[in-house]
């Protein structure tokens, strides 16, 4: 099939690991377009895999000019990966799904319509039914739950590798860390906020096993409250700790006045004085005084690093296969 000069499609892969599934998921995505008559690009991010996965993308980009592929110099995680394919896809529109045949291409079609058509910025996958045991479903859907409240985006499953873009949502969004189960969320923040669900098929795995653990519900918590922050005030810091420090070292200097007003009444009326150092309130006044000064200043600093700061490469990128 011969692409024309903006293909229709990118279709971003994840690969670690996966040598057994490439070459299936790739006849299965080729297949499924060429039905469909639609121009496509597929781009492999080989993550630092230790097994022979590169060799079959590199193969397969050989023997098809829609096939490309990128290889990290070690494993930088899936949203390192997600974030280099989606800097170079150049379709209209950016399809994402996992490598071990669990997603199925055969939504392509119809998440490509959901985009053009009916003109979502970001369509994401709903795994209604899921072929994953109970310990991974049950954290799965506390999580989607409390994202749902934090981002008032309504969608069952943020964490589902099968998703669809507007080329525009993919070029305007910085994911990083672990932040990409939270793409919905970020692009909502970044304006893009017709979001839309749609119940995707979902397949046990075939070959090897699932590459996360127990421990990525713990950060998934970290990375919740993180994009919460980020997102809120990365633009705008001061806002966060000159208004935080403005309320601490007013509550100090409140204090202060009140000792030292306590002072003048108990001096007036002859009463009993005690030493302002040997009051607790003071010492409070003064880490509030102080607290509150340093929020500000912290504040004032991050407003200046946001300011100058430039986004930057930060994966080492040790061989790309197809790209012209």
């Amino acid at each position: 099939m011969i692409m024309s000069e903006i293909p229709d499609i990118s279709i971003v892969v994840p690969v670690f690991d996966e040598e057994e599934s490439i070459q299936e998921l790739s006849d299965w995505i080729d297949r499924v377009n060429v039905e469909h008559k639609l121009s496509y690009e597929i781009i492999f991010i080989d993550d630092g895999s230790k097994d022979s996965s590169w060799e079959i993308i590199v193969s397969l980009s050989d023997n098809n000019n829609n096939i490309k592929g990128i290889r990290f110099s070690r494993n930088y995680g899936k949203s390192a990966a997600l974030d280099t394919g989606f800097t170079a896809a150049s379709g209209k529109v950016v399809i994402t799904l996992d490598a071990d045949l669990q997603d199925s291409p055969d939504e392509i079609p119809h998440l490509y319509k959901m985009i053009v058509e009916e003109g979502y910025d970001l369509v994401s996958g709903w795994k209604k039914k899921r072929h994953d045991p109970i310990t991974k479903r049950l954290p799965s859907k506390f999580f989607n739950f409390v994202t749902r409240k934090i981002s008032g985006i309504k969608l069952h499953d943020f964490n589902c590798g099968l998703k669809a873009y507007n080329s525009r949502v993919v070029k305007n969004i910085s994911i990083y860390g672990e932040m990409h189960r939270y793409i919905p969320v970020i692009a909502k923040w970044n304006g893009y906020d017709k979001i839309g669900e749609k119940i995707v098929t979902h397949y046990p795995r075939k070959f090897g096993r699932t590459k996360f653990g127990m421990e990525r519900f713990i950060n998934g918590f970290l990375d919740l409250i993180s994009i919460t922050f980020v997102m809120r005030f990365v633009k705008k810091p001061m806002h966060f700790f000159g208004t935080l420090g403005t309320l601490s070292f007013l509550l100090g200097l409140f204090i202060t006045f009140w000792i030292i007003g306590l002072k003048i009444y108990q001096i007036q009326n002859h009463l009993p004085v005690r030493e302002v150092t040997s009051q607790p309130l003071f010492f409070l006044a003064l880490v509030a005084l102080i607290i509150g000064a340093q929020m500000f200043m912290t504040g004032f600093l991050a407003e200046i690093l946001t300011l100058n700061s430039d986004k930057t490469s930060q994966y080492l990128i040790v061989d790309k296969k197809g790209f012209k």
